[in-house]
């Protein structure tokens, strides 16, 4: 059974910096994309960043261009998401995305967590 728990949410200024961490079970990790995704406040879904099973390549919203990092350790099940010189419009709800393939095709996926809290205010 896939599970994709998220960690690291917090509050921080703006310019700041954050660190998010999905630890995953249940699947192949390695064999699959995986993605972060957020939900803002009054907004829809935006995604964010994806990630080839093998990290071979990466793809970014240009909202978090140049900004954020996504990556992998496919030993311990886990990806990440650096977030640096953080914006208040960065403050959402993100969630850690599972692709049904190893290409992280945007907009196609077959499982996500809960999501973890990122709060950027002065």
């Amino acid at each position: 059974q896939v599970q994709l728990v998220e960690s690291g949410g917090d509050w921080a200024q703006p310019g700041g910096s954050l660190r998010l961490s999905c630890a995953a079970s249940g699947f192949t990790f390695s064999a699959y994309a995986m993605a972060w995704a957020r939900r803002a406040p009054g907004k829809g879904l935006e995604w964010v960043s994806g990630i080839y099973s093998d990290s071979s390549d990466t793809y970014y919203a240009d909202s978090v261009k140049g900004r954020f990092t996504i990556s992998r350790d496919n030993a311990k099940k886990t990806v990440y998401l650096q977030m640096n010189s953080l914006k208040i419009e960065d403050t959402a709800l993100y969630y850690c995305v599972k692709h049904p393939s190893g290409t992280p095709v945007r907009g196609e996926y077959d499982s996500w967590g809960q999501g973890t809290q990122v709060t950027i205010s002065s």
